[in-house]
């Protein structure tokens, strides 16, 4: 009986002492961005928060906001979140699976949809979901890499390709 408490007694105690040091275990950051072109906005910024449970495994949140726009054509704000699992099985290499949930807000230019009619483009709100599956190479803090957007919509206009480059940074 004596041992089994004495078990119990160093599990709690071990699980106090990570208690304590959680936030020791917490990386913040997130991306920023902007593009701009003959008639083309495009605004970004995604802060986000990660979980490293150990040195295979973390989980994060995240939030995003966006204005694009292009002149003549369509312009969107998008806000949401994302859930992220990173593994890396090896130090250099991080394989990412991510959930992104975006409210969109799309108002198509009337000229746009009056030379292109078949396609069907029209003002809208709706959510959009997308599932990245990616793998990067990763140095210290920076991770730079390809991730596929499994669930990508062309019709969408929310990103204009399902494979995109990402670099993802957490201090």
């Amino acid at each position: 009986m004596s041992l089994l408490f004495a078990i119990c007694l160093q599990f709690v105690n071990a699980n106090a002492q990570d208690s304590v040091n959680f936030w020791d275990k917490v990386r913040f950051g997130g991306g920023i961005g902007a593009a701009f072109g003959s008639g083309y906005t495009d605004v970004a910024i995604a802060p986000g928060a990660i979980y490293q449970f150990n040195n295979y495994v973390a989980l994060g949140l995240g939030v995003q906001g966006s204005y694009v726009r292009q002149r003549d054509y369509y312009e969107s704000f998008m806000y949401g979140g994302s859930a992220i699992v990173l593994l890396n099985p090896i130090p250099q290499v991080q394989l990412s699976a991510e959930l992104e949930q975006l409210r969109v807000n799309l108002n198509v230019d009337e000229r746009f949809e009056d030379r292109y009619p078949y396609l069907n483009f029209r003002d809208r709100d709706f959510w959009n979901t997308a599932l990245f599956v990616g793998a990067g190479y990763q140095m210290q803090n920076v991770t730079i890499g390809l991730r596929y957007n499994v669930l990508y919509n062309k019709k969408d206009m929310v990103y204009s390709d399902a494979l995109m480059p990402f670099i993802r940074v957490y201090f």
